[in-house]
């Protein structure tokens, strides 16, 4: 890929992987909007436990600020009140690493027992994401409110399939879809969403929810209503007995516990010019472009082909042994490896190979499907863009798994495969002719105290 091609699209992609943000992503108010909330009633620590923890932390913060040379870390004047670690660990001689709640668990009769209130004029509403009608809400309001990039040229388009797959996996919970809306209208306003998730930090495996879908409505970005949003799908969560979470941001805030980068592959190369999510190179030609990106019509994995219902007890085997050499991942039961990976159409695709010679699933690659609206542009209203998910490769190399992904992302009429250097996949990513992006994805977790992590450590893909 070109020099310039290579920046033109990283651009993009770091201003629009913001979509995939929880508290504070994209498409929601920032930390300035934190400002004037409310400290949770819930945020005094009376354990001797967790005050020990907490001087653990300052003592890591202190020791860090003093090895940086620096005085008082950044403020954050919402999350600073969160139990967030507010300085990256790592191991030292000086403080022993940690890997345990920064807030203890709470019986449910000490928690706030009212939902936190709402400004005049707005109120609470659990989202039923099975209701077409309410589904076609949330749809409407992340399509014209949630993630635009700088310069309002695409806007992610989640689809409602996309949606209520995202949203109700084994174990969902109607509470866990948290609604904002209007008194007068009724109208859908806001929105946060949880769904729960089996979570391995380090060796030790957590329940928790992945945040996601926080959104406001741009004419409500005034109100400060992501702060209230986020304490009480908090609450509510507290409440089901689960006080760990984890998110993804574009933005940095205390503190990540790692940071990937995104890359590109160009599938339509043309396209993507012509919508101007890149641009052509004063060195290169159209053909040229166009020949440099072009890939092979036939896959290279033998027997490579959708998986099935019947592959799934086998993939999951393969996924479940894969992951584990990972320090953050999810632990995948049958039925939620079912709900994550199996085909839908436009929304994602899964792939195995099987040994012949022992029918055991070999290889397994998958991608999802999330298109953006092109906004005002003659020739193009929408950028097909396929998002690499989970893959294992034990037959073939993964960087020939991975091209047969290309390929076969390419037959869905993809424009462009994106890919974040976790896992494994930095292994593949230049020679198959990723460009590498200038935003990274931050991956934090609520309420949990860790040592950071490289980014080939980090196992689990967030939507």
């Amino acid at each position: 890929m070109s020099e310039d091609n290579n920046k033109d699209l990283s651009e993009k992609l770091s201003q629009m992987s913001l979509s995939t943000a929880a508290p504070g992503g994209a498409g929601d108010t920032t930390s300035s909007d934190a400002a004037t909330a409310d400290q949770p009633a819930d945020d005094t620590i009376s354990s001797q436990v967790a005050q020990q923890v907490q001087n653990q932390l300052q003592q890591l913060i202190d020791l860090n600020n003093k090895r940086k040379g620096r005085g008082e870390a950044q403020k954050h004047t919402f999350w600073d009140t969160q139990p967030m670690p507010h300085e990256a660990s790592g191991a030292s001689q000086d403080i022993p690493i940690m890997h345990s709640p920064i807030v203890p668990n709470k019986e449910k009769s000490a928690l706030r027992q009212e939902p936190y209130n709402m400004p005049k004029g707005f109120e609470w509403s659990d989202i039923d994401i099975l209701d077409p009608e309410q589904l076609n809400e949330v749809y409407n309001l992340l399509t014209f409110n949630y993630v635009e990039d700088d310069d309002c040229v695409f806007r992610f388009d989640y689809s409602p399939a996309f949606l209520t797959w995202a949203l109700t996996p084994p174990g969902f919970r109607q509470d866990y879809h948290l609604g904002v809306r209007s008194t007068k209208t009724g109208r859908l306003m806001a929105l946060i969403t949880a769904v729960p998730a089996t979570v391995c930090v380090y060796e030790k495996s957590t329940p928790m929810v992945e945040i996601n879908f926080l959104c406001v409505h741009k004419k409500l970005r005034s109100k400060r209503l992501a702060p209230v949003l986020i304490k009480e799908i908090t609450r509510r969560v507290n409440h089901t007995g689960v006080f760990q979470a984890v998110y993804t941001a574009g933005i940095v805030l205390p503190v990540p516990v790692g940071s990937c980068r995104y890359y590109h592959r160009s599938l339509d190369p043309k396209k993507l010019i012509e919508v101007g999510f890149s641009r052509l190179s004063p060195r290169m030609t159209m053909a040229r472009t166009q020949k440099l990106y072009r890939l092979p019509t036939e896959t290279a994995t033998p027997g490579l082909r959708p998986m099935t219902m019947e592959d799934v007890p086998g993939a999951h085997k393969l996924l479940t042994t894969h992951l584990e050499q990972y320090d953050l991942f999810v632990q995948f039961s049958v039925d939620e490896f079912a709900h994550w990976l199996l085909p839908r159409d436009g929304v994602i695709r899964s792939f195995v190979a099987v040994s012949e010679t022992t029918g055991e699933v070999t290889d397994f690659c998958s991608f999802y499907f999330l298109p953006s609206t092109v906004i005002n542009n003659p020739k193009h209203n929408t950028m097909n863009a396929a998002y690499s998910f989970y893959n294992v490769a034990t037959s073939v190399e993964l960087k020939v798994l991975m091209k047969d992904a290309l390929i076969l992302a390419k037959r869905e009429n993809q424009d462009v495969f994106n890919a974040l250097n976790l896992m494994q996949n930095d292994s593949f990513l230049e020679e198959l002719k990723f460009g590498i992006g200038d935003g990274n994805l931050q991956y934090y977790l609520y309420n949990w105290a860790c040592p950071t992590m490289e980014s080939k450590k980090v196992g689990i893909v967030l939507l």
